[in-house]
């Protein structure tokens, strides 16, 4: 099935209980057991089954099987927010005393969790000046167990060149781990250019609603963890806190989500509700419409912003003379992305006078809802990193982010039209009297 298809069907037929097409939502805490050995069974994975909602929950369940069969893997795991994703996936790859290689273009949380907060539990993350994957290969050494991008970075907009980079993770038979977020898999599915695991914050365009947080995890079930037992003993070893587990014995290809789920969901317990699953499911069934209208919107704004005179600068890969034009036709299909970056003439203070007088436009710090949004990185979502990081992250103190919506095109471009005006208009100085 075409994505379309899948984002409405997958995972799900009708509830055998009661024929009900709509999923239903299981808000319950736990499910009782046939007896002491159907329990025991469970526990010891002997058996399918759900035990307690913190481990696995049916409406959550149809939405795993929908996310990994959107983006081409072999299974997922959904929590409460992408950051639970992004902290998750770490700590089940990479242990005290290995790093982390990463793109500098990052979404500005994930830059504070990657520079400050993984450091002090002996994880290093070696932040490349560049998205360019020779640059990426140079800090590679034998400590490193995954490389990290975000396939269309968040605010900056740049393309990653996947291909390339799987072949440098493959080189160092390490896994490629991507942040999808932004494209989705409407737009990309990165697995199919050689991604191993890969990261989405749900809340985004996925949800598509700016109603509820939600992240997941998708395993492409092609690394081969068997082969690297001493470079990833966690899966290939008995597990103490799992009656001896070994993942890659037990789960086969889903090992890594199996030991996440195991491991981190179980004992840590970041969980996705079932209600909130039940809404993202409709964000995800209209997904593909959506992110259709966001392309083309994103486009006629590009447009004109460009062609004013009152804006200084435009970053859309859309435009043949971005320097990520050629990625975006060769992952992107030539459809670009409905979060860009420009700024205005007047710099910081202009820039925030343009921010202040919008009107549609919502000023908040959330991208791919359906409305069209406002953020002013330098002072929100990046405001933690130095100067010098913000620009590594391809914004300045300038900067504005747009994430364009779905309203009519007519209605986008006045407010974008009217706010310009206000944010160039002469400013008239107040006479000082004593």
């Amino acid at each position: 099935m075409r994505p379309e298809t899948i984002a409405l069907h997958a995972g799900y037929d009708c509830d055998p209980a009661t024929k009900a097409v709509a999923v239903p939502i299981y808000q319950t805490v736990a499910y009782s057991f046939d007896s002491a050995a159907h329990g025991a069974a469970l526990f010891d994975l002997e058996v399918d089954g759900f035990r307690y909602t913190r481990i696995g929950n049916p409406t959550s369940a149809v939405l795993e099987r929908r996310l990994a069969e959107l983006e081409g893997g072999v299974d997922a795991l959904v929590v409460s927010s992408g950051q639970s994703a992004m902290y998750y996936t770490v700590l089940n790859l990479i242990e005290p005393g290995r790093n982390l290689v990463s793109v500098p273009q990052l979404y500005g949380t994930t830059h504070t969790l990657f520079a400050h907060i993984l450091p002090r539990y002996g994880i290093k993350v070696k932040f490349g000046s560049s998205d360019r994957p020779e640059e990426l290969e140079s800090l590679i050494d034998g400590n490193t167990r995954a490389l990290f991008c975000e396939t269309v970075g968040n605010p900056a907009g740049n393309i990653c060149d996947l291909e390339a980079l799987a072949a440098i993770a493959q080189r160092a038979r390490i896994p490629l781990v991507v942040d999808n977020t932004v494209p989705t898999p409407i737009l990309m599915r990165p697995i199919e250019y050689g991604a191993d695991i890969v990261v989405h914050s749900l809340t985004k365009f996925l949800g598509g609603h700016g109603t509820t947080l939600g992240g997941a995890v998708i395993d492409s079930g092609r690394f081969r963890w068997e082969q690297l037992g001493m470079r990833y003993p966690m899966f290939t070893e008995p597990d103490p806190s799992y009656h001896g587990l070994i993942y890659t014995r037990h789960y086969g290809e889903k090992a890594f989500l199996g030991r996440m789920r195991s491991v981190f969901q179980r004992t840590m317990g970041a969980v996705l509700s079932p209600f909130n699953a039940f809404l993202l499911m409709q964000g995800v069934e209209t997904v593909a419409l959506r992110v259709e209208r966001h392309v083309e919107n994103a486009r006629r704004v590009a447009e004109f912003l460009r062609a004013d005179a009152r804006v200084d600068s435009v970053s859309y890969v859309g435009f043949p003379d971005n320097p990520y034009y050629p990625l975006c036709q060769k992952y992107l299909g030539g459809r670009a992305c409905s979060l860009l970056t420009f700024a205005i003439r007047g710099g910081y203070d202009a820039g925030t006078r343009f921010y202040d007088a919008l009107k549609l436009f919502k000023r908040l710090v959330n991208l791919g809802d359906a409305k069209s949004l406002a953020c002013h990185p330098a002072s929100t979502t990046h405001r933690q990193m130095s100067p010098e990081e913000q620009r590594q992250a391809g914004i300045g103190p300038e900067t504005i982010r747009l994430s364009v919506g779905i309203e009519h095109i007519d209605d986008i471009i006045a407010d974008l039209d009217q706010a310009l005006a206000a944010a160039t208009r002469p400013q008239v100085r107040q006479a000082v009297t004593t």
